[in-house]
């Protein structure tokens, strides 16, 4: 019996691929890229969402800090940073942008205030303050909390870099004040005849500081029953 082979039948050619028009290719990049945009967007808000709880809690660890330096937690039992009222800018306050007020109170009465303030006419510029002070008007702290003065000249208004921190830094001078005892006239260095003292051959800062005090103080003295009443965020 004889084996029958079968031809070899070459193989059609494949037929050239037709080069993408311009539209095309555009088109294709186009879509290419709005997939990698989309994948990167997705990923920012997996990771936003996934982050944003530590985020919120070390702000709001950092605004306790500040709170806890100028106020003593003794002094209230509510939630500061659910007790607030953001203000509008105020020449009172030196602010040229909305502040906010945290609301101390006690068995629900009110007990304290915390206010930020600035005092813009420090030596390098503005000096960004926090200040605490109770219902009857005396101050439980100041803390500068931004500023750019001289360093080792009149950046002692800052107790992190006050020389004399550990014994007696300058800041400390305004705890205990009762504000509605103290004459506008004291409201001053020693140098200009008031009774806060300030460091030889650096008034401008602490002059600075003084007088954004005075005028935040007087401030949540006069209008302390409408900052407490006022309508903002509360628990």
């Amino acid at each position: 019996m004889t084996e029958t082979v079968a031809p070899d039948v070459a193989a059609a050619p494949t037929p050239p691929s037709l080069p993408l028009s311009a539209p095309r290719m555009a088109l294709r990049s186009a879509l290419i890229l709005l997939a990698y945009v989309a994948l990167f967007t997705g990923l920012l808000a997996a990771a936003y969402q996934w982050t944003r709880p530590a985020i919120e809690a070390s702000l709001a660890a950092e605004k306790m800090k500040f709170i806890n330096e100028v106020l003593p937690a003794g002094n209230y039992d509510n939630d500061l940073l659910a007790d607030t009222l953001s203000l509008p800018p105020m020449p009172e306050l030196g602010t040229k942008a909305a502040s906010q007020v945290y609301r101390a109170r006690r068995a629900g009465q009110p007990a304290a205030l915390v206010l930020e303030a600035v005092a813009p006419d420090g030596y390098a510029g503005n000096i960004r303050l926090v200040i605490g002070i109770t219902a009857s008007g005396d101050i439980t702290g100041v803390r500068v909390v931004e500023h750019r003065e001289t360093p080792g000249l009149g950046d002692y208004i800052d107790p992190a870099k006050d020389k004399n921190r550990q014994k007696n830094p300058w800041i400390a001078q305004f705890v205990g004040l009762n504000v509605p005892s103290v004459p506008d006239a004291d409201w001053k260095v020693k140098k200009d005849k008031g009774r806060f003292d300030a460091r030889a051959g650096a008034t401008v800062s602490p002059r600075a500081v003084v007088e954004a005090v005075r005028k935040a103080t007087r401030f949540a003295v006069r209008e302390q029953e409408r900052l407490f009443v006022e309508e903002g965020k509360t628990p």
